[in-house]
């Protein structure tokens, strides 16, 4: 009864994280380390409490790794060819910590799903500037942040992967 509570308080908790990053990122480009990391430690926190019956302890730390060194690489390859950052750290701190709730495999629909979202973001955003404007859009240097699209991904990511282990 008390794991569940605390199971329960955890998805909460990464609820309010995500919704913070997401508010913060798109007023200031930035998402915060001292938010970051506990939404980090609640998924460890979850699973713990969970006895690892939605996801197994090693597919957690490989997701964390994955979720982390995927974004990590893709950041460097980014900034090489567009001789900027394209990517913040934040963001790959954000997938990190995603990726140790959500395992190997979610971590992977998370960012299918997270991308996917971005680019739907950009071209509205866009689209936005283009009609406030009164021009064509122009989308060759349109720079959007990339949490949020990132925080729909885990979301949905999560919400299979619950369903599927009836959690809910």
């Amino acid at each position: 009864m008390v794991e569940t509570f605390i199971a329960y308080a955890c998805l909460l908790a990464a609820a309010v994280a995500l919704i913070a990053l997401c508010v913060i990122d798109l007023r200031v480009r930035l998402l915060p380390n001292v938010i970051v990391l506990p939404f980090a430690i609640l998924a460890v926190i979850f699973h713990f409490v969970t006895a690892f019956t939605i996801l197994d302890y090693i597919s957690v730390i490989c997701g964390g790794i994955l979720g982390y060194g995927f974004l990590f690489i893709l950041r460097v390859i980014a900034n090489h060819i567009y001789k900027q950052d394209a990517l913040g750290l934040g963001d790959v701190k954000l997938m990190g910590a995603a990726g140790l709730w959500l395992g190997i495999e979610g971590i992977f629909i998370a960012l299918t799903l997270g991308a996917f979202a971005g680019l739907l973001h950009g071209l509205a955003y866009g689209v936005y500037i283009a009609a406030k404007t009164k021009t064509k859009p122009d989308f060759h240097r349109l720079a959007i942040p990339a949490g949020p699209g990132f925080a729909v991904g885990i979301v949905a990511s999560g919400v299979w992967l619950l369903h599927e282990n009836s959690f809910f």
